[in-house]
């Protein structure tokens, strides 16, 4: 019997957080999605950081982060992968190809081997399986947890985000600032190995996939079913939006730290901090409260603090008004994960999970890379003018998810195909 039916042999009782933590197969998948995230949070601000005091360009920086699209790109074929293949072993996969590009960059520039086309090819060539440990642990969290604690599991997992998103940034300018950032990235692949050994203590039962039909045909069916889906396809185009505006503050946060505030890569991390720090308390309340049936006025919450709080950082002309849109973003951040993370979940049909995921992860993604290589020229001309582009961007979001996205959970999307109908 799956989750949901142990859920429904149970007399119905209020659980907590502990409810979920109990669970075998949870904790150290949820181990690992915690160093996972915290190595890509180090990750994110190391290259940046790097970009900046190596080759001293702002558009060299965008140009990297920009270097995931193409395992955006390959996301449809991830995605199926996942619903072919043991999916522990591709999340494991993804965290070793990570770590070993953080590991040789390192290298290559400890020993002044490293141009700027390679910092980008290393980046791109690894960005190629990233969604196999995005979509390879979200689609199992909701088959190790019980459906009537997915709120709960959700939230969690938003804060497994916002954990790494003090623990990461701070982290990683404090290495730079004291190794230098060749070792700060070695120091973060490090992170990957321990996710590896987290993730291979996940002992979870998957039903055996139906591979009568190939891989790519497995994978077009997945976009399609995306594509056809009223809810993901919302998210994807909601959700792009409020990803451009992260991407610009991805290059426009250290830059007008650095530059304008005059302050030193340790302000940059703990400025992610603060933001993470206000996202895990808001996370927690709203996961705790439940969702259900207010997805859209959580997701919408989430997009207009977002939008004030970058606005904010924009105008900042100190560390303490720069810390403040940080605080306001994170408070947003934290709840609106939740929201997107049980909308999701709720309106997917569980054969679908590894497809659907990895392909509306990326989706909703996707605009981060995109924001980061449009910010790095915009930043570079002008830091404040740049987050506030990026401010209006992710406050367009707004009518699209009030717009696109069904507003019932309880009702099913009305032309919502069948599985079969895309086979």
């Amino acid at each position: 019997m799956g989750a949901d039916g142990q859920s429904r042999s149970r007399s119905p009782r209020p659980a907590g957080y502990s409810a979920v933590l109990r669970l075998p197969a949870f904790r150290p998948l949820y181990g690992a999605t915690v160093l996972a995230r915290t190595g890509g949070q180090m990750q994110t601000v190391v290259v940046v950081l790097f970009a900046l005091r190596q080759f001293h360009s702002p558009e060299l920086a965008g140009l990297t982060v920009l270097a995931q699209l193409p395992g955006i790109v390959m996301s449809p074929v991830s995605g199926a992968l996942l619903d072919r293949h043991h999916r522990i072993r591709l999340i494991a996969l993804d965290y070793a190809i990570a770590g070993g590009s953080l590991a040789l960059i390192g290298g290559l520039a400890l020993h002044g081997l490293l141009p700027p086309l390679g910092l980008i090819l290393i980046f791109a060539v690894a960005g190629l399986t990233s969604p196999l440990s995005w979509a390879g642990t979200k689609s199992l969290f909701p088959t190790v947890v019980p459906k009537r604690l997915w709120d709960r599991a959700n939230a969690l997992d938003s804060a497994a985000y916002v954990v790494a998103t003090i623990l990461g940034p701070g982290l990683a300018g404090v290495l730079v600032a004291l190794l230098g950032e060749s070792w700060a990235m070695v120091a973060n692949a490090a992170v990957y190995g321990l996710a590896i050994a987290s993730v291979a203590g996940v002992r979870v039962v998957v039903p055996p996939p139906d591979r009568r039909s190939g891989l790519l045909r497995d994978a077009r069916a997945g976009l399609g079913y995306v594509v056809r889906h009223p809810t993901l396809r919302g998210l994807a185009l909601g959700m792009s939006l409020t990803s451009i505006g992260w991407g610009v503050l991805t290059i426009g946060l250290p830059v007008l730290v650095l530059h304008r505030l005059h302050s030193g890569p340790a302000a940059v991390g703990w400025l992610w901090g603060l933001s993470g720090a206000s996202g895990l308390l808001g996370g927690l309340v709203v996961g705790r409260v439940g969702t259900d049936g207010r997805e859209r006025r959580v997701l919408n919450g989430g997009i207009i603090l977002g939008a004030i709080g970058t606005l904010v950082v924009a105008l900042s002309g100190s560390l303490v008004m720069a810390a403040a849109g940080m605080l306001v973003i994170g408070a947003g951040g934290g709840p609106f994960d939740v929201a997107l993370f049980s909308l999701r979940q709720r309106r997917t049909e569980r054969v679908w999970f590894g497809r659907a995921f990895a392909i509306s992860m990326s989706l909703n993604y996707i605009g981060t890379p995109i924001g980061a290589a449009v910010g790095g020229p915009l930043v570079a001309a002008s830091a404040p003018l740049a987050l506030v582009i990026a401010a209006a961007v992710s406050l367009a979001a707004w009518p699209v998810v009030q717009g696109l996205i069904p507003g019932d959970p309880r009702h099913p999307d009305p032309h919502r195909p069948a599985p079969s109908a895309l086979l």
